[in-house]
């Protein structure tokens, strides 16, 4: 919370031992003084003691509050830097009265299965993935990609991850990569792979930003958007128009939310896997080379201009989604 908060004010106000201290997290100096911890780093915010029944309380009453009002979910910011116990006695009270509600944690690094059971969040942010679509990409090397979605189908055994390729902690993806021939490669990934697919507004419109290690880094890539995506300076509509016929490709195919893959053929530069759940399957193939992708017989349902027009492989730098031939 924030140092202006009551709470914050009747710690330091009534010192050391008291109720209010109890509260926050703080060690005492030698002066007797109260001294506050501050949340990662940032010395605007101060860090709860998450042992405190009032604390605990009070963060299921703001939960409920927005429920009450008609929220539906919750993404728990920096959920890794509160102790799963926590979230394992707060989330299952909101869900005695809101028992339809979904919670994302957000985690980067870790167990990530582990955190979910330990937490009883629903679900957390799929780090690996992101990375890995990214510089996979970036630097023309698959095979960072295929091993990384080993893990994710990993995952997929005990929780549905939440996928992403850009968010408003990380560089914009048309930024990310540097080769704009291979934005689209992202966005396929995103909408074919197993998970629940998230997309960072302005990521839909193509739009650029960097995040920097700064005071006011973010910025870049937290503007303020118009009402009309069409006033939006920079957007892209071909960028949105692929958002369009990927996402609705996958809403054709539900099944797609547990999906796991399989590689058919993989090289640093060509990749063509097979996504499959309750006796379902696709292919994505995925072109970086300079030469045609052979991706298999089957029914092209999506693809890049390119290779739509050849109707043969997969064009290259080029990508598509494929139905297998019965």
């Amino acid at each position: 919370m924030g140092r202006d908060h009551p709470w914050v004010a009747a710690a330091l106000a009534d010192g050391p031992g008291s109720e209010a201290a109890r509260r926050v997290r703080h060690t005492v100096g030698e002066d007797g003084a109260l001294h506050l911890h501050s949340f990662e780093g940032h010395d605007a915010l101060v860090t709860l003691d998450h042992g405190s029944p009032e604390v605990r309380a009070e963060v299921t009453d703001v939960l409920r509050h927005w429920l009450d009002r008609g929220a539906d979910a919750w993404r728990l910011d920096a959920a890794y830097a509160v102790p799963t116990d926590f979230w394992a006695a707060v989330l299952p009270e909101v869900r005695r009265t809101h028992p339809d509600a979904w919670f994302e944690a957000e985690v980067i690094h870790g167990d990530y299965a582990a955190f979910v059971e330990a937490s009883t969040a629903d679900t957390l942010t799929q780090y690996e993935l992101w990375k890995a679509v990214w510089s996979s990409l970036e630097d023309a090397n698959l095979h960072e990609l295929d091993h990384a979605l080993g893990r994710h189908d990993a995952f997929l055994d005990t929780f549905v991850p939440v996928t992403f390729v850009g968010n408003h902690d990380t560089t914009r993806i048309a930024s990310r990569v540097t080769d704009a021939r291979h934005h689209p490669h992202a966005v396929v990934l995103l909408a074919l792979l197993g998970g629940t697919p998230a997309v960072y507004a302005g990521d839909e419109l193509g739009l650029r930003g960097v995040k920097e290690d700064r005071a006011g880094g973010d910025d870049a890539v937290r503007p303020e958007l118009p009402a009309d995506p069409a006033d939006t300076p920079g957007a892209d509509p071909a960028v949105l128009a692929l958002h369009q016929e990927l996402l609705g490709l996958r809403r054709r195919h539900p099944w797609l939310h547990r999906a796991r893959s399989r590689a058919v053929s993989l090289t640093n530069t060509r990749y063509v896997l097979e996504v499959s759940a309750d006796g379902e399957s696709l292919r994505v193939a995925l072109n970086l080379d300079d030469e045609p992708l052979d991706a298999g017989a089957g029914t092209v349902l999506a693809a890049d201009p390119a290779t739509r027009e050849r109707g043969g492989p997969v064009a290259p730098h080029g990508w598509a989604v494929l139905a297998p031939e019965a």
